[in-house]
């Protein structure tokens, strides 16, 4: 049991690394196999094939992400939460590698299916628990949880392609931190008035 966790380790590493810089198309299992230093039959024991372990990669880094924005979202001022999340949920898809397994590698390997559950578990379901928190505060007024995570997660995503395609990402960047701030007041109890990301008015 222990070995076979480290078989699969070994493979999800290897593969995140290769996957990262030389993207799905362009990455073999034999390169795979070799870099974490194990036999194609192991990967076969752990996987059924590229498809499969692309899977489990993408679900790593989707975690690893949900993880940092998480410790955002925990801030004791639910407002503060939600604003720096949903910023950091963009910035940490700057990281070449990140974009290239989470956005555009995903979208064209995994199923639509595969790639919804897995967003919905490792952002849309840690973003509605902020967005409750907010809402408990009274800083946000009642709203239907489940779609509100979902479409402001995907509004998130869209920013993240629109800032890695535009030719300069720091422009690019500072229009979406200051779009998320607008989009988010219009969730705030008075969205009439402008709200910054300390405070909710």
């Amino acid at each position: 049991m222990a070995h076979g966790a480290v078989t699969r380790a070994s493979l999800i590493e290897a593969a995140r690394e290769l996957f990262g810089s030389q993207g799905f198309a362009d990455t073999s299992l034999d390169e795979v196999v070799a870099k974490a230093q194990v036999t194609k039959g192991a990967l076969y024991h752990h996987y059924r094939g590229k498809d499969d372990l692309f899977a489990a990669v993408y679900e790593q880094v989707l975690r690893e992400l949900s993880d940092r924005v998480v410790a955002e979202f925990l801030r004791p001022d639910p407002w503060e939460a939600l604003v720096l999340g949903c910023e950091l949920w963009v910035d940490a898809h700057l990281d070449p590698a990140v974009l290239r397994i989470a956005m555009r590698d995903a979208r064209a390997v995994l199923d639509w299916d595969v790639i919804r559950d897995i967003e919905a578990r490792y952002g849309a379901v840690p973003l509605r628990g902020v967005l409750r928190r907010a809402i408990r505060k009274g800083m946000i007024g009642p709203q239907p949880l489940r779609p509100l995570a979902l479409m402001v997660m995907g509004a998130l995503n869209e920013a993240c392609f629109y800032v890695a395609d535009s030719d300069d990402h720091a422009v690019a960047r500072e229009e979406v931190h200051t779009l998320i701030v607008r989009l988010l007041a219009g969730l705030a109890v008075d969205a009439g008035q402008e709200t910054s990301a300390d405070t909710p008015h």
